[in-house]
Parts: C-alpha cells; structure tokens; sequence
C-alpha cells in the first residue's frame, strides 16, 4: 500500500484545438514548476464537462482554472493564478492584481473572449464535432 499523498495542484482547462491558446499552454508547460500545474484540454474526448463541475459551454467561452483548494477562478483571474505557480511570472501576477492593471487586463481578455471563435483552430478528423465549442459560437 502507498502512504504517500497526491499533492494538490492548479488545474488549467484548455482549448486543445485553439492554436493561440495551445501555444500559450505550451510555453507555460516549459516553465519552472509547471509540474504544479494539471494542464487539461478541454476538447480531448477523454474531458467530462459534469465531472468536473464545470459547464460545458462557459469552460468553451472563457478561461478556467481550479486552485487546489477546489475554487474557481475565471478569466483573468485564471491566469493570475497560473502566474502566481510559475516563478517566472510572480511579478506578473502582483501587477495585475491592483486594481488599475487588472481592469486593462480584463478589457483586453474580453476583447480576445470576442474573436477566439476565429482564431486559427487545428485540424482534427471531425473537425468541430469534437469539441462543443463550434456550437458556443452560435449562443
């Protein structure tokens, strides 16, 4: 038998399919202590929208994330929170929780909210079928 604990980390749901957003993954999987990050893709057939608590159109529209103590943080303040794991980012994340960057921050996450549904997305063999997000579009 293992005594020993799973420790808690930061979950981070994305779109796979987003090539912005995969690219942006990508890099902070690079970084020191990303191993603290659980990065899920939220267009992987193996992702269950209920089993994570999660609606499955809002988690298309805009950024999760889940601390470790099972809240939730969205939009901006999801990636505040990844910032505040990568140490590359502490400063980052300080600066964009006073109050004046943060509301820049939450324009310009909004502008992006509006055209992410037509940013480049990967080619798949279903194509949009694989992901609810196509139908976000139209909501």
């Amino acid at each position: 038998m293992n005594n020993m604990k799973t420790e808690a980390k930061l979950k981070v749901y994305y779109d796979g399919l987003c090539k912005v957003c995969s690219a942006e993954i990508q890099h902070y999987q690079k970084q020191d202590n990303s191993n603290q990050i659980e990065f899920i893709d939220i267009c992987s057939t193996k992702f269950d929208a209920a089993k994570e608590q999660l609606d499955p159109f809002e988690i298309h529209k805009v950024m999760h994330t889940r601390r470790t103590d099972g809240s939730l943080a969205i939009r901006v303040d999801a990636f505040i929170e990844i910032w505040k794991v990568l140490p590359r980012y502490h400063r980052l994340a300080k600066i964009a929780e006073n109050s004046f960057a943060r509301s820049g921050l939450n324009f310009g996450y909004e502008l992006f909210t509006k055209i992410r549904p037509w940013l480049p997305r990967k080619k798949v063999a279903n194509d949009c079928r694989d992901s609810p997000y196509c139908e976000v579009k139209n909501v």
